[in-house]
């Protein structure tokens, strides 16, 4: 084998050519981390422009393990579909077209992947940073293979599970978003119907995925699939709940588009959403498998001032960008005062440290404290402060009030895939 096919093994598949080189783990982490440009001196600036500064603490952004890990499941997705999707051999025109051909055994198996966390905990974001590591999300080909003139290839779109989880729903906002990342108006027509058919929209849009050789599909929020049961019927008599509800289907039909999806059409599809909405998926479809073949991937909260990821890595970046004269020293007490007031969810904190910010530059005396962050979480913060309770008290009963909070019991699958990237 040459050199050029031991470095590249998708040499040479056109479809593969625009995705970029294939990133070992460190670079990974570089490709997905944001420190914004900071000040390394307050010196002569007012407390109100430094409020403005201040804000681009928002776009901070380091990733952890399980990030890195979630970009290599997308990279293995869809580079090795579209390693079976090679647009120089027969058979993939066959399936661009709908038409049956005769069982292979080189037949695309179906890839899918599952990302769960608590809200907060970085899951879409972490998602998306992943899918935008690729230099282009369509990719023009001036020519491409049995094809006269130029043709577009969509290498990701992510879209949310419409909070109605409802097929025709979906299948409006997966021709939407086609339409506008192309910037073609092929769902036009249908889009302008009063009335539309859910899986005949989907259908319709199946086939443009196809044509275009769609990469990836990531549905988010898939917890807006089901019905929540109500707070009542998540507690038992003695109001202490033995296990979290099950949650029921709004439309057994998108289950079922789902596993063709995979399946029949070999669309790589990327799930992400809460405990609660991915417990229940799981449960629903007839085996697990089918939504974990290429990975598992867990978003977890700080839980814990020893933790490496939180103290060393995150911590100790975010405590880089103080907006004030006299530095706040970044410590175990900090480090610990901060898990007491977000619960650990990243999203919290670097809200928590913005308020804090706020509260001390209001002070205007130049330093940044304890005190500010307290305060904040009092004020700022006030409306979180239930489900930050609820959510580091890890008592059942208290998270049942929390929709978004509800405990699955995800061990077998976290630890499966945890061991499976050791290898």
């Amino acid at each position: 084998m040459s050199n050029l096919h031991m470095l590249d093994p998708y040499a040479g598949n056109i479809l593969t050519q625009g995705l970029g080189p294939i990133l070992s783990r460190m670079e990974t982490a570089k490709a997905l981390t944001e420190l914004p440009k900071r000040l390394h001196s307050m010196d002569g600036i007012p407390p109100h422009i430094a409020m403005h500064h201040l804000m681009a603490i928002r776009d901070f952004h380091i990733p952890g393990v399980e990030e890195c890990r979630l970009h290599q499941t997308n990279d293995l997705m869809i580079r090795q579909n579209y390693r079976y999707l090679d647009p120089t051999v027969a058979a993939t025109w066959a399936t661009v077209s709908g038409d049956r051909v005769a069982y292979s055994h080189s037949r695309a198996p179906a890839y899918s992947g599952a990302v769960v966390g608590h809200s907060g905990t970085g899951k879409t974001e972490g998602v998306l940073r992943c899918l935008r590591i690729y230099p282009q999300q369509v990719i023009q080909h001036g020519s491409f293979p049995r094809m006269v003139g130029p043709h577009k290839q969509v290498v990701w779109l992510s879209i949310n599970v419409p909070a109605s989880g409802r097929t025709v729903d979906l299948g409006t906002d997966l021709m939407r978003e086609s339409d506008r990342v192309t910037g073609e108006n092929r769902f036009a027509s249908e889009l302008s119907k009063e009335r539309r058919d859910g899986m005949k929209m989907l259908d319709s849009w199946r086939q443009w995925a196809t044509s275009h050789l769609l990469g990836l599909l990531h549905l988010d929020e898939v917890q807006n699939l089901f019905k929540l049961a109500t707070l009542k019927k998540r507690r038992t008599r003695s109001g202490v709940p033995s296990e979290a509800p099950e949650l029921s289907i709004v439309e057994d039909q998108f289950l079922k588009w789902i596993l063709i999806l995979m399946n029949t059409w070999h669309v790589p599809l990327l799930l992400s959403g809460t405990p609660d909405g991915i417990g229940a998926l799981t449960r629903r479809l007839s085996t697990t498998e089918r939504i974990v073949t290429s990975g598992y991937h867990v978003f977890q909260h700080f839980d814990s001032v020893t933790d490496s990821n939180y103290r060393k890595n995150f911590l100790e970046q975010l405590g880089k960008y103080q907006y004030v004269q006299k530095k706040l020293p970044v410590d175990d007490e900090l480090a610990n005062l901060i898990l007491e007031l977000t619960g650990g969810i990243q999203r919290l904190i670097v809200a928590l440290w913005i308020a804090a910010h706020r509260v001390a530059l209001e002070r205007n005396d130049g330093s940044l404290t304890l005190n500010d962050f307290r305060m904040a979480a009092a004020t700022y913060l006030a409306a979180v402060a239930p489900a930050v309770a609820a959510f580091r008290s890890k008592d059942p009963v208290k998270m049942a009030r929390y929709e978004d909070l509800l405990p699955r019991n995800d061990a077998m699958w976290s630890q499966f895939w945890g061991s499976v990237s050791q290898i």
